[in-house]
């Protein structure tokens, strides 16, 4: 009896892994990682300077603002970035983190990690420290479940959210389930209406939404004389409006991103590092 016993037990285990110890917090960032549970220390974050973000100013403020009272102890949203790719939504996460200033920890989790949701709260909770929870580049596609475990984060369920946790997401899209998916569910619904809220309501379930929008060309000039100035980049402004407005048009697209890299070739050609 004792082998058959033991191979559940094993297998409850592997199905219900351990859960994980608490780190030191001695750094400021974490990434979330499964199988097994753990937090992966980010010893330096990947960030661009507040001041740099431009043409997303209305956005910057809130979101700082917003971050700043959560540090403080105050009330404060869960927040939805979304709109067009390459403006910097990420970024202003991890750049308003740093506003936030020493005490806040900004633990990073994939998208497909979400089921774990759970067992990182129960590790959060009681904690001294308050906590962003960040997940980049969400949304969710046919047959894909994994809202429901957003929904546990950001609702709380029974035990509520923890007060020391929040939680920041940054999307391409306003509603973070497809169309397509939403009229699948109308059409195979009992009661059609109430399909379609249950997929769009998962949004509305963020206190704060925050769009970007394709930049105008003087914005995209603006961002990359900005870096070029940060950077000790030697360029006059004509020759950089010439390559720059180049640059952009065989990429088809304006963006913070698309700016960046045109600087980073610059840097590139004059043989300068970007520190």
């Amino acid at each position: 009896m004792s082998d058959p016993l033991a191979r559940i037990a094993a297998a409850l285990e592997r199905i219900s892994p351990p859960p994980a110890d608490a780190p030191d917090w001695q750094a400021d960032a974490y990434l979330w990682q499964v199988e097994p549970d753990r937090l992966v220390a980010v010893e330096e974050v990947s960030r661009v300077p507040l001041d740099l973000l431009v043409g997303v100013g209305r956005s910057r403020d809130t979101l700082v603002a917003n971050t700043r009272q959560f540090a403080s102890g105050l009330p404060a949203n869960n927040v939805l970035l979304w709109g067009a790719r390459g403006m910097g939504k990420s970024s202003l996460v991890k750049a308003a983190h740093a506003e936030a200033g020493q005490g806040t920890v900004l633990i990073e989790i994939l998208r497909e990690d979400l089921p774990s949701i759970g067992r990182l709260l129960r590790l959060l909770r009681g904690s001294e420290r308050r906590f962003i929870l960040f997940c980049d580049d969400l949304s969710f596609s046919h047959d894909d479940a994994h809202y429901k475990s957003l929904k546990a984060v950001l609702d709380g369920g029974i035990e509520g959210r923890p007060e020391n946790v929040i939680f920041y997401a940054t999307s391409n899209r306003r509603h973070l389930m497809p169309r397509d998916m939403i009229e699948n569910e109308r059409g195979s619904a009992i009661n059609p209406a109430e399909a379609v809220e249950e997929k769009v309501s998962l949004s509305d379930r963020f206190g704060l939404w925050l769009g970007f929008h394709p930049c105008s060309q003087d914005e995209y000039l603006e961002m990359i004389r900005g870096y070029c100035d940060r950077y000790g980049l030697e360029i006059d402004d004509e020759t950089l409006r010439a390559e720059a407005i180049e640059w952009q048009q065989t990429r088809g697209a304006r963006s913070g991103r698309v700016a960046w890299q045109y600087v980073t070739d610059l840097a590139g050609r004059l043989g300068t590092r970007l520190k």
